[in-house]
C-alpha cells in the first residue's frame, strides 16, 4: 500500500504548534531564573562597589585631613607659638587656611603647653583656656604622631604635637576641628531610594549614617559591607562602611521581570496560534517556486535566475539554495563556453595536425621555386610580380599554420617570479619602429617592481600580440598605452588606445577562437592570448578605454595558485 505524502506546510505547521510552544515555556522559565540570578548578582555587585567607593572616599578625606595637620605642624610659621603670636602671622596663617578649605574645617588653633590658645582661626578664642583633647585613636603621619579625640557635636578633633625646630622639645599643639558631616555628606552620596549607609569601627559602633539607616535596621534587609584598606601609606582606622537596603525595594525589579515573562508567554502562545499558518506558508512558498524552477529549467532561458521569495520572511536557509541554484547557472554557463571553446580548440587541434606535415612542405617547395625563378636574369617583370605574390602568399599560409599550431598544442607554462615591467618595456622597445612607421605614439607606464608568478616567454607573447593588435588596428597618428602596476596579490596590465573600441555586444565572442573583424585577420591571436593567461592563473578581459578605443586588462597572480 502506497503511503500518500503531506505538503511540507502541513509538517511544519505541526511541528511547530506542537513543540515549539513547549520548548518556549521551558526557555522562558529558564530565562526567567537566570534573570533573577543575575539581577542579584548585580544587584550585589552595584551595592559593594558603591560600599567600596565610599570608604575609599573616606579613607581618602581622612588621610588628607592628617596629612594636613601633620604637615602645618612642622611649617617654620608654628615657631611663633615661642613669642606668643605677637605679630598675629600664625593666627592669620590658620585663618586663611580655615577660609581655603571652606566647610571641611570648624576652626584651627594652636595652645601651649598650658592649655592657652596661643593663634586661632577665630580671634575670639585667643588666650582662653583650653581643655585638654582625649586621645581616641593615634597614627603616625610624616614622622608626627597624630591623634583624634571622639566625635562630639559633629566635630572631630585632629592634633599633632609642634617641635622646637632647635631643641626637639614640644611648644604645644595644633588642633584642627574637622566638620564630620563631610562623612554624612558622603554616605548620603552614596545611597539611592530607600536605602541607607553608616560607618562602624571595628567594635562596630556607629560612627556617621545616612538618615534611613535606623528605620532599615527594623526591616528585612539587604546589606553589604566594605572595610578600609588605607590610603598611600595611611593604615586607616579598621573602618568599614556598611549599605543597606530593604529587601523589597532591592527585589522590586525582579517581581517586575517576573510579571512581565507571564505575560510575554501568554502573548507568545496567542500570537503563535495566530501567526503558525501564514509562517509555515512563508517558508514554504520559495521552496516550491525554487523546485518548480528546478523541474523547468532546461526549458527556460539561460540567462533565467532562480526565483525570488519576495515577502518579509527570508530565511537564511532559502536564500543560501537560491544563491546556490544561481551559482549553479553561472558554472554551466562558463562549462558551457568553456566546453564551446574545447570543440573549437580541438578541431583546430585536428586541423593543425592533419595540416601541419601536409601544407608545410608543399609550401616550402612554392616558396623556394618561386625565390629560384626571381634569380633568372630573363624573368619578365611580370614573372617577376607572380613570383612576389607566391612568396608572400605562402609565408602567409605558413604564419596560419603556425598560429593553428600554436592553439592547438599549447606549451605548459614554467612559472617563476617575473618583473612585468620590465617584459613591458622590452615589448615596447621592439614593437617602437612599426609603431614609428604609422606616426603611433607608443607609451609605457610602469610601477614598482611590479613581480608575478608566471611564463616569462608566454606572457611577453601575450603583450605582443596584444600590442600588435593595437598597432594593425589604429590609424596613422594613434596613441596607445601600456601600463602595469601592482598590488599584494595580483600585477595588473592595460593596453589601451584611442582607436574604434570593440562595440559591447561583440566583447563576450571576441577571445573566441576564429571570430575577426579585422581584414585579413585569422581570429586565433586573443584565442591563444586567452589560452596563454588562463594557464598562468591569470584573467583577461576587455572594456573601453579612457582614451576612447579598446583596453585589455590582464591581471596575473603574485603568488602560487592552486
Amino acid at each position: 500500500m502506497l503511503r500518500k505524502a503531506l505538503p511540507i506546510r502541513f509538517i511544519l505547521l505541526g511541528a511547530f504548534l506542537l513543540v515549539g510552544l513547549l520548548p518556549t515555556i521551558l526557555v522562558t522559565g529558564m530565562a526567567f531564573f537566570e534573570a533573577r540570578s543575575a539581577l542579584k548578582t548585580e544587584i550585589d555587585h552595584d551595592t559593594q562597589t558603591r560600599a567600596t567607593a565610599t570608604v575609599d572616599e573616606i579613607d581618602r578625606i581622612m588621610f588628607e585631613r592628617l596629612h594636613n595637620t601633620a604637615s602645618w605642624s612642622q611649617l617654620e610659621i608654628m615657631q611663633d607659638i615661642r613669642i606668643g603670636d605677637v605679630d598675629k602671622r600664625l593666627s592669620k596663617f590658620l585663618s586663611d587656611s580655615k577660609y581655603s578649605y571652606h566647610d571641611i574645617y570648624h576652626e584651627l588653633y594652636v595652645v601651649d603647653n598650658k592649655g592657652i590658645v596661643i593663634a586661632s582661626s577665630n580671634a575670639e578664642n585667643i588666650g582662653k583656656q583650653q581643655s585638654t583633647v582625649s586621645d581616641w585613636l593615634s597614627t603616625k603621619i610624616q614622622g608626627n604622631d597624630v591623634r583624634i579625640a571622639p566625635i562630639e557635636n559633629a566635630q572631630l578633633l585632629i592634633s599633632a604635637e609642634i617641635k622646637d625646630a632647635f631643641e626637639g622639645n614640644k611648644l604645644g599643639t595644633l588642633v584642627t576641628v574637622f566638620n564630620w558631616k563631610q562623612i554624612s555628606n558622603i554616605l548620603e552620596s552614596a545611597v539611592t531610594g530607600r536605602s541607607g549607609a553608616a560607618l562602624l569601627d571595628s567594635n562596630n559602633t556607629v560612627l556617621s549614617m545616612t538618615k534611613r539607616w535606623s528605620d532599615i535596621q527594623s526591616k528585612e534587609k539587604i546589606s553589604t559591607t566594605s572595610k578600609s584598606k588605607g590610603y598611600q601609606g595611611y593604615n586607616g582606622f579598621a573602618w568599614h562602611v556598611v549599605i543597606a537596603q530593604y529587601r523589597l525595594d532591592a527585589l522590586a525589579p525582579i517581581r517586575q521581570m517576573a510579571y512581565i515573562f507571564i505575560g510575554l508567554l501568554i502573548a507568545t502562545i496567542v500570537l503563535a496560534s495566530l501567526i503558525a499558518v501564514p509562517v509555515a506558508t512563508a517558508l514554504t512558498k520559495p521552496l516550491v517556486k525554487l523546485t518548480a524552477f528546478a523541474n523547468n529549467f532546461i526549458r527556460e532561458p539561460s540567462n533565467a535566475l532562480p526565483p525570488s521569495n519576495g515577502s518579509f520572511i527570508e530565511p537564511l536557509e532559502i536564500t543560501a539554495l537560491s544563491s546556490a541554484f544561481s551559482k549553479m547557472i553561472s558554472d554551466l554557463e562558463r562549462s558551457k563556453e568553456n566546453l564551446t571553446r574545447a570543440a573549437k580548440l580541438a578541431v583546430v587541434g585536428e586541423m593543425a595536425a592533419a595540416m601541419s606535415h601536409e601544407v608545410r612542405t608543399p609550401l616550402g617547395i612554392l616558396r623556394s621555386s618561386a625565390q629560384v625563378l626571381l634569380r633568372e636574369p630573363e624573368i619578365s617583370e611580370e614573372g617577376r610580380e607572380v613570383c612576389g605574390f607566391i612568396i608572400s602568399e605562402t609565408e602567409r599560409l605558413n604564419k596560419l599554420v603556425s598560429a593553428l599550431i600554436d592553439s592547438a598544442r599549447p606549451r605548459l607554462p614554467e612559472f617563476k617570479q617575473t618583473n612585468v615591467a620590465e617584459l613591458a618595456e622590452q615589448c615596447v622597445a621592439m614593437l617602437r619602429t612599426q609603431a614609428e612607421n604609422k606616426h603611433i605614439a607608443l607609451i609605457c607606464e610602469t610601477g614598482e617592481n611590479p613581480v608575478a608568478l608566471c611564463d616569462t616567454e608566454q606572457i611577453t607573447q601575450v603583450l605582443l600580440n596584444l600590442l600588435l593588435n593595437a598597432i594593425q588596428v589604429l590609424p596613422d597618428g594613434g596613441n596607445i598605452i601600456l601600463k602595469v602596476t601592482s598590488t599584494i596579490d595580483q600585477v595588473l596590465v592595460v593596453v589601451a588606445d584611442n582607436g574604434p573600441g570593440i562595440p559591447v555586444e561583440l566583447r563576450s565572442q571576441i577571445f573566441e577562437p576564429f571570430f575577426t573583424k579585422r581584414r585579413g585577420g585569422i581570429g586565433l591571436g586573443l584565442a591563444i592570448v586567452k589560452q596563454i593567461v588562463i594557464a598562468n592563473h591569470g584573467n583577461i578581459s576587455v572594456h573601453q578605454s579612457s582614451l576612447g578605443g579598446a583596453e585589455f586588462r590582464l591581471q596575473l597572480p603574485t603568488y602560487a595558485t592552486e
